[in-house]
């Protein structure tokens, strides 16, 4: 089919002649002279068999053959430039892979994604999840966010991006009903927790100083960001990582009940891959932006008082 196409250059020299009916007109609007137009017009003419135009002496008006093949090419010639357009606007957006594991990209990413959408317009993020370790040979990204600084591929060197720690988390509600006023009062509580994190409760009772909470009625998730989601609708008490917490404490969805008791964590590490896009720089200095954003906003002491409980 593609080698029954007419001359190219001809039919887009036919297509302007015929929109101003003047091949003079047609010659100033392509950049080449009159003559030029002429002859690729006569081409075309020989190619089809066909007469496209009668030749006046002050202008070439179509014949029905040319009225005909007009309304068609110019068609596909709108087609063709309009793929054009789509393709020059696509290479221009430029774009950076980030990857991460799902609870991140839910409870942290993504809600702060429209800030940098709106600082860099012309550069999409494009977020893929994944529980595996960093890999470039498994796993295309331009930047890659894990916990912790073993089980990386030799050619993705980490860095590190994020302190965390662990706190307790549960619905107002629940609290109100009943209350967490020190870690004790665990002992009355659905424990939530996620699939991930096994060691969660047992290391955080260590850290309490309080007996291992062995026969507690537990539920447990596949990820955090449902773990949180159970918790804000009164499940239970969950143990959480402050990186995933988002807005649910200044919401007030949820509270810390008891602020102070704090289980450290692994810290969170970036790589970046060696063929990583120019634009991967601007998001991961708008990354730091943000977490430095995140320790330096007030503290607002009533989201973790202990709500009254009813008489």
């Amino acid at each position: 089919m593609i080698s029954e196409l007419p001359p190219l250059n001809a039919v887009r020299a036919f297509a302007s002649a015929a929109r101003h009916q003047s091949f003079s007109r047609a010659a100033e609007e392509l950049h080449v002279s009159h003559s030029a137009v002429s002859r690729h017009i006569k081409l075309l003419e020989e190619h089809l068999g066909v007469l496209l135009f009668e030749r006046r002496t002050r202008q070439s008006v179509l014949t029905p053959a040319g009225q005909t093949f007009y309304e068609q090419v110019s068609v596909a010639l709108t087609q063709i430039a309009n793929a054009a357009t789509a393709l020059t606007r696509g290479a221009s957006m430029r774009k950076v892979t980030i990857n991460v594991r799902p609870s991140f990209a839910v409870r942290w990413l993504i809600p702060r994604l429209p800030n940098f959408m709106a600082l860099y317009p012309d550069i999409q993020p494009e977020v893929v999840t994944s529980t595996l370790p960093p890999d470039q040979s498994r796993e295309a990204f331009d930047v890659v966010i894990r916990r912790g600084h073993t089980g990386w591929a030799s050619n993705v060197q980490p860095q590190i991006l994020l302190e965390d720690d662990m706190v307790l988390v549960a619905a107002p509600s629940l609290l109100q009903t009943l209350p967490l006023n020190d870690a004790g009062n665990l002992l009355r509580h659905t424990l939530l927790a996620g699939r991930t994190r096994g060691m969660d409760w047992k290391n955080w009772a260590e850290h309490a100083g309080i007996a291992q909470l062995r026969n507690q009625p537990t539920l447990q998730f596949d990820h955090m960001h449902l773990v949180l989601q159970a918790a804000v609708d009164g499940l239970g008490v969950a143990l959480c990582p402050a990186s995933l917490l988002g807005k649910d404490l200044s919401t007030g969805r949820l509270i810390c009940p008891l602020p102070s008791l704090r289980l450290p964590l692994v810290r969170y590490y970036y790589g970046v891959s060696s063929e990583a896009a120019a634009e991967t720089q601007l998001f991961i200095d708008w990354m730091f932006a943000q977490i430095h954003q995140d320790t330096t906003a007030p503290t607002d002491s009533s989201l973790t008082a202990q709500p009254t409980s009813a008489p």
